[in-house]
Protein backbone atom coordinates (compact mmCIF):
# COMPACT_ATOMS: atom_id res chain seq x y z
CA UNK A 1 0.00 0.00 0.00
CA UNK A 2 1.59 3.03 -0.96
CA UNK A 3 1.70 6.22 1.33
CA UNK A 4 0.60 9.47 -0.03
CA UNK A 5 3.24 12.01 0.29
CA UNK A 6 3.30 14.39 2.81
CA UNK A 7 2.52 17.91 2.16
CA UNK A 8 4.94 20.56 3.89
CA UNK A 9 1.89 22.14 5.95
CA UNK A 10 2.18 18.34 7.81
CA UNK A 11 5.46 18.13 8.30
CA UNK A 12 5.52 21.51 9.95
CA UNK A 13 2.62 20.88 12.13
CA UNK A 14 4.16 16.99 12.89
CA UNK A 15 7.12 18.13 13.63
CA UNK A 16 6.21 20.80 16.52
CA UNK A 17 3.02 18.75 17.56
CA UNK A 18 5.83 16.24 18.80
CA UNK A 19 8.23 18.66 20.21
CA UNK A 20 5.70 21.00 21.55
CA UNK A 21 4.09 18.23 24.12
CA UNK A 22 7.61 17.94 25.62
CA UNK A 23 8.28 21.93 25.86
CA UNK A 24 8.43 22.78 29.46
CA UNK A 25 6.27 25.78 28.49
CA UNK A 26 3.80 23.74 27.07
CA UNK A 27 0.83 23.51 29.38
CA UNK A 28 -1.85 20.80 29.09
CA UNK A 29 -4.66 21.71 26.47
CA UNK A 30 -6.23 18.07 26.60
CA UNK A 31 -6.88 15.49 28.67
CA UNK A 32 -8.23 12.18 29.09
CA UNK A 33 -11.68 12.49 31.00
CA UNK A 34 -14.48 14.94 31.04
CA UNK A 35 -15.17 17.71 29.27
CA UNK A 36 -11.37 17.89 27.95
CA UNK A 37 -11.43 14.14 26.87
CA UNK A 38 -11.06 12.69 23.57
CA UNK A 39 -14.57 12.67 22.63
CA UNK A 40 -14.15 16.56 23.03
CA UNK A 41 -10.77 16.91 21.45
CA UNK A 42 -12.02 17.88 18.09
CA UNK A 43 -13.93 21.32 20.04
CA UNK A 44 -11.28 22.44 22.40
CA UNK A 45 -9.25 24.03 19.48
CA UNK A 46 -9.65 24.78 15.73
CA UNK A 47 -6.17 23.59 16.00
CA UNK A 48 -7.33 20.05 17.30
CA UNK A 49 -10.23 20.10 14.60
CA UNK A 50 -8.73 17.00 12.39
CA UNK A 51 -9.63 14.77 15.92
CA UNK A 52 -13.18 14.60 15.32
CA UNK A 53 -12.95 15.58 11.25
CA UNK A 54 -10.41 13.05 9.95
CA UNK A 55 -11.15 9.66 8.43
CA UNK A 56 -7.81 8.29 9.24
CA UNK A 57 -7.56 8.51 12.31
CA UNK A 58 -5.73 6.48 14.87
CA UNK A 59 -5.79 4.17 17.05
CA UNK A 60 -7.34 1.76 15.83
CA UNK A 61 -9.13 -2.18 16.21
CA UNK A 62 -7.08 -4.56 13.84
CA UNK A 63 -9.02 -7.51 12.49
CA UNK A 64 -6.60 -10.08 11.64
CA UNK A 65 -9.29 -11.52 9.20
CA UNK A 66 -9.64 -8.39 7.18
CA UNK A 67 -5.92 -8.09 7.47
CA UNK A 68 -3.93 -8.52 3.82
CA UNK A 69 -1.01 -9.87 3.66
CA UNK A 70 1.74 -8.05 1.45
CA UNK A 71 4.93 -10.18 0.24
CA UNK A 72 6.41 -6.92 -0.77
CA UNK A 73 7.20 -5.64 2.77
CA UNK A 74 10.35 -5.91 3.90
CA UNK A 75 11.09 -6.64 7.83
CA UNK A 76 11.64 -3.63 10.12
CA UNK A 77 15.56 -2.71 10.14
CA UNK A 78 16.05 -1.39 14.01
CA UNK A 79 19.49 0.32 14.03
CA UNK A 80 19.45 0.76 17.84
CA UNK A 81 22.43 0.92 19.46
CA UNK A 82 23.23 3.77 21.97
CA UNK A 83 21.65 7.24 22.76
CA UNK A 84 21.99 10.34 24.75
CA UNK A 85 18.10 10.41 26.01
CA UNK A 86 16.16 12.47 28.70
CA UNK A 87 12.94 11.65 30.20
CA UNK A 88 10.64 14.63 30.60
CA UNK A 89 7.35 14.84 32.33
CA UNK A 90 4.69 15.35 29.59
CA UNK A 91 1.70 14.97 31.51
CA UNK A 92 -0.28 13.31 29.39
CA UNK A 93 2.66 10.48 29.69
CA UNK A 94 6.38 10.20 30.11
CA UNK A 95 8.29 10.68 27.55
CA UNK A 96 11.80 9.60 26.27
CA UNK A 97 12.99 11.98 24.08
CA UNK A 98 16.55 11.12 22.23
CA UNK A 99 19.17 13.86 21.91
CA UNK A 100 20.90 14.14 18.74
CA UNK A 101 20.07 10.43 17.68
CA UNK A 102 22.25 8.19 15.57
CA UNK A 103 19.11 5.16 16.19
CA UNK A 104 17.36 4.38 13.10
CA UNK A 105 15.12 2.27 11.50
CA UNK A 106 14.62 1.78 7.76
CA UNK A 107 11.08 0.76 6.36
CA UNK A 108 9.82 1.19 2.69
CA UNK A 109 13.91 1.44 1.81
CA UNK A 110 13.82 4.87 3.87
CA UNK A 111 15.74 5.84 6.74
CA UNK A 112 13.68 7.12 9.84
CA UNK A 113 15.51 8.42 12.94
CA UNK A 114 14.20 7.82 16.46
CA UNK A 115 13.13 11.27 17.83
CA UNK A 116 11.35 9.73 20.91
CA UNK A 117 9.32 7.17 22.51
CA UNK A 118 6.41 7.26 24.87
CA UNK A 119 3.83 4.90 26.90
CA UNK A 120 -0.04 4.74 26.62
CA UNK A 121 -1.72 2.57 29.59
CA UNK A 122 -4.06 0.30 28.31
CA UNK A 123 -2.75 -0.18 24.67
CA UNK A 124 -4.58 2.26 22.07
CA UNK A 125 -4.49 -0.30 19.06
CA UNK A 126 -6.66 -3.12 19.98
CA UNK A 127 -6.87 -6.41 18.04
CA UNK A 128 -9.39 -8.88 17.57
CA UNK A 129 -10.80 -6.06 20.15
CA UNK A 130 -8.31 -7.13 22.96
CA UNK A 131 -6.90 -4.27 24.68
CA UNK A 132 -3.55 -4.95 26.01
CA UNK A 133 -2.15 -3.60 29.34
CA UNK A 134 0.95 -0.99 28.04
CA UNK A 135 1.57 0.10 24.10
CA UNK A 136 5.07 2.03 23.66
CA UNK A 137 5.66 4.42 20.81
CA UNK A 138 9.06 5.06 19.10
CA UNK A 139 8.44 8.19 16.92
CA UNK A 140 10.65 8.78 14.28
CA UNK A 141 11.35 10.68 11.42
CA UNK A 142 12.89 11.41 8.02
CA UNK A 143 14.50 14.32 6.18
CA UNK A 144 11.93 14.73 4.17
CA UNK A 145 9.37 15.27 7.85
CA UNK A 146 8.12 12.19 7.35
CA UNK A 147 6.60 10.04 10.47
CA UNK A 148 6.60 6.76 11.20
CA UNK A 149 5.50 5.16 14.37
CA UNK A 150 6.49 1.44 15.54
CA UNK A 151 4.29 0.38 18.44
CA UNK A 152 4.97 -2.52 20.87
CA UNK A 153 2.30 -4.10 22.78
CA UNK A 154 2.65 -6.04 26.45
CA UNK A 155 0.78 -7.94 29.22
CA UNK A 156 1.73 -8.22 32.64
CA UNK A 157 3.96 -10.93 33.50
CA UNK A 158 7.86 -10.62 33.26
CA UNK A 159 10.24 -7.23 33.72
CA UNK A 160 10.63 -5.39 30.70
CA UNK A 161 14.77 -4.72 30.01
CA UNK A 162 14.61 -1.57 28.58
CA UNK A 163 13.46 -0.10 31.72
CA UNK A 164 14.95 -2.44 33.65
CA UNK A 165 17.77 -0.61 32.25
CA UNK A 166 16.60 2.57 32.93
CA UNK A 167 15.24 1.83 36.39
CA UNK A 168 17.44 4.43 38.74
CA UNK A 169 16.79 6.85 36.18
CA UNK A 170 12.79 6.18 36.48
CA UNK A 171 13.54 6.29 40.08
CA UNK A 172 15.01 9.20 39.94
CA UNK A 173 12.57 10.92 37.92
CA UNK A 174 9.27 10.00 39.84
CA UNK A 175 11.08 11.70 42.67
CA UNK A 176 11.48 14.54 40.62
CA UNK A 177 8.14 15.11 39.01
CA UNK A 178 6.58 14.90 42.45
CA UNK A 179 8.52 17.22 44.81
CA UNK A 180 8.88 19.62 41.61
CA UNK A 181 6.29 22.21 40.48
CA UNK A 182 7.70 22.42 37.09
CA UNK A 183 7.70 19.81 34.43
CA UNK A 184 10.41 17.62 35.49
CA UNK A 185 13.49 16.23 33.20
CA UNK A 186 16.33 14.21 34.03
CA UNK A 187 18.65 13.44 31.42
CA UNK A 188 19.46 9.68 31.00
CA UNK A 189 22.88 9.42 29.47
CA UNK A 190 23.87 6.71 27.41
CA UNK A 191 20.37 4.51 26.82
CA UNK A 192 21.14 0.59 25.41
CA UNK A 193 18.59 0.45 23.32
CA UNK A 194 19.23 -3.46 22.04
CA UNK A 195 15.77 -4.82 23.61
CA UNK A 196 14.05 -2.89 21.38
CA UNK A 197 15.37 -4.50 18.50
CA UNK A 198 13.67 -7.51 18.90
CA UNK A 199 10.64 -9.19 17.19
CA UNK A 200 10.74 -7.05 14.40
CA UNK A 201 10.25 -9.61 11.51
CA UNK A 202 6.16 -9.48 11.69
CA UNK A 203 4.22 -6.58 11.97
CA UNK A 204 1.05 -4.99 11.22
CA UNK A 205 1.11 -1.43 8.79
CA UNK A 206 -1.41 0.93 7.54
CA UNK A 207 -1.62 4.87 7.09
CA UNK A 208 -2.91 6.79 10.43
CA UNK A 209 -2.44 9.94 12.76
CA UNK A 210 -1.32 11.28 15.74
CA UNK A 211 -3.23 9.58 18.93
CA UNK A 212 -3.12 12.74 20.75
CA UNK A 213 -4.21 16.32 19.12
CA UNK A 214 -3.25 17.67 16.55
CA UNK A 215 -4.54 14.47 15.51
CA UNK A 216 -2.76 14.71 12.31
CA UNK A 217 -2.74 12.44 9.31
CA UNK A 218 -0.61 10.61 7.20
CA UNK A 219 1.49 8.86 9.89
CA UNK A 220 2.41 5.13 8.94
CA UNK A 221 2.28 2.87 11.75
CA UNK A 222 4.13 -0.31 12.23
CA UNK A 223 2.54 -2.55 15.07
CA UNK A 224 4.50 -5.47 16.08
CA UNK A 225 2.96 -9.04 16.14
CA UNK A 226 4.73 -10.05 19.02
CA UNK A 227 3.11 -9.26 22.54
CA UNK A 228 5.90 -8.46 24.68
CA UNK A 229 5.98 -8.53 29.08
CA UNK A 230 6.23 -6.04 31.32
CA UNK A 231 5.77 -5.98 35.15
CA UNK A 232 2.81 -4.76 36.65
CA UNK A 233 5.17 -3.19 38.93
CA UNK A 234 6.74 -1.05 35.91
CA UNK A 235 3.33 -0.24 35.01
CA UNK A 236 2.50 1.49 37.99
CA UNK A 237 5.62 3.64 38.53
CA UNK A 238 4.78 4.91 34.94
CA UNK A 239 1.26 5.51 35.45
CA UNK A 240 1.67 7.20 39.35
CA UNK A 241 4.68 9.99 37.44
CA UNK A 242 1.04 11.45 35.65
CA UNK A 243 -1.68 13.81 36.74
CA UNK A 244 -4.72 11.02 37.96
CA UNK A 245 -6.31 12.09 34.72
CA UNK A 246 -4.13 10.86 32.46
CA UNK A 247 -3.28 7.61 34.09
CA UNK A 248 -5.52 5.70 31.81
CA UNK A 249 -3.84 7.60 28.84
CA UNK A 250 -5.56 5.89 25.54
CA UNK A 251 -7.65 7.24 22.90
CA UNK A 252 -10.47 4.74 22.13
CA UNK A 253 -10.12 2.98 18.70
CA UNK A 254 -11.43 5.10 15.23
CA UNK A 255 -13.39 3.94 12.27
CA UNK A 256 -11.14 2.21 9.85
CA UNK A 257 -13.01 3.49 6.56
CA UNK A 258 -12.00 2.97 3.65
CA UNK A 259 -8.29 2.12 4.67
CA UNK A 260 -6.47 -1.47 4.50
CA UNK A 261 -4.37 -2.85 6.94
CA UNK A 262 -1.69 -5.07 5.73
CA UNK A 263 0.93 -7.48 7.52
CA UNK A 264 4.31 -8.49 7.07
CA UNK A 265 5.42 -11.76 8.16
CA UNK A 266 8.79 -12.99 6.74
CA UNK A 267 7.81 -16.42 7.81
CA UNK A 268 5.29 -16.46 4.86
CA UNK A 269 8.07 -14.23 2.43
CA UNK A 270 9.57 -16.37 -0.31
CA UNK A 271 13.12 -17.38 0.20
CA UNK A 272 15.47 -16.37 -2.44
CA UNK A 273 17.14 -19.13 -4.07
CA UNK A 274 20.75 -19.54 -4.02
Amino acid sequence: MAMAPHPAIYSVMLYFSLIALASSEQSMRFGYIGEMGPSHWGNLSPDFAMCSKGKHQSPINIEKKHVVYNPKLEPLQMHYVTSNATLVDNQINVLVRYNNSMDFIKADGKKYTLKQMHWHSPSEHTIDGERFDVELHMVHKNDEGNITVVAILYRYGRHDPFLDKIKSKVDEFAKAVHTSGEQAQIQIGQVHMTPLRRHCHKYFRYAGSLTTPPCTENITWHILLKVREMSRGQADELRSILEKGCRKNSRPTQPLHDRIVEMFDDTRAPRKKD
